[in-house]
């Protein structure tokens, strides 16, 4: 049985580029990305802010490394099927990792210096729409198409004042309790038919509208 790691362990134990981004991530996971700085980063790892530096130049390298770590997470598509399964696959991978990294979405396309993983990424990406035939203007526009979907979802899931699968019956009563159902007849009608339903999950949407993307991205390619 391996022994536990102490706090005084981790302390002592050398720090590296890997281990510096290891720590970041996890802060911007608690605390988001603005609020990551060198100085929290230190007391984190428990060493001196300088000791940072002699790894990870700046906090712009910081985040760098983290959004190629989040890019190393999401699943490649499998090279052992047709290009819409593979895609599907690699895009409900993505949606799922940035869940776990709500700050991700608005940086993953940001960097000037991209890393590995995330070059990597892309590569395989392109791969798969290529190797389903798709021509080079059609892979450029199913490209955009699918991560601005997958982007924009998990922005949105990110920012909803809910956990998706929660009971918001007693949220959704009291967002529409200062009107009358006469003033906003169909967002009753919806709220009531729909959102306060029990199982109601906004998750539900995604699967339904990528499938929806892939099929027309399908049909567009013949």
């Amino acid at each position: 049985m391996t022994p536990q790691m102490t706090t005084d362990d981790q302390t002592r134990m050398p720090l590296t580029r890997d281990r510096v981004l290891l720590a970041a991530i996890e802060l911007a996971d608690g605390v988001g990305v603005e609020a990551l700085t060198i100085r929290k980063l230190a007391q984190e790892l428990g060493v001196k802010p300088m000791s940072i530096y002699h790894h990870v130049p700046s906090k712009e390298a910081i985040i760098d490394g983290i959004v190629d770590m989040v890019f190393g997470e999401i699943d490649l598509p499998p090279a052992a099927t047709d290009w819409k399964t593979a895609i599907r696959h690699r895009s409900i991978s993505m949606r799922e990792v940035l869940n776990r990294h709500h700050w991700a979405s608005p940086l993953m396309e940001s960097r000037t210096s991209p890393g590995i993983a995330t070059l990597r990424h892309h590569d395989a990406v392109l791969g798969c729409l290529f190797g389903g035939g798709l021509s080079t203007q059609m892979t450029a526009h199913a490209y955009a198409v699918i991560d601005s979907y997958v982007y924009g979802f998990a922005l949105q899931e990110a920012n909803l004042p809910f956990e998706d699968g929660e009971d918001i019956s007693e949220l959704a009563a009291a967002m529409l309790d200062p009107f009358t159902a006469d003033q906003f007849p169909n967002l009753v009608q919806f709220t009531t038919d729909h959102v306060m339903q029990p199982g109601y999950a906004f998750s539900t949407s995604f699967e339904f509208g990528l499938d929806l993307i892939l099929d027309g991205l399908e049909a567009n390619s013949k």
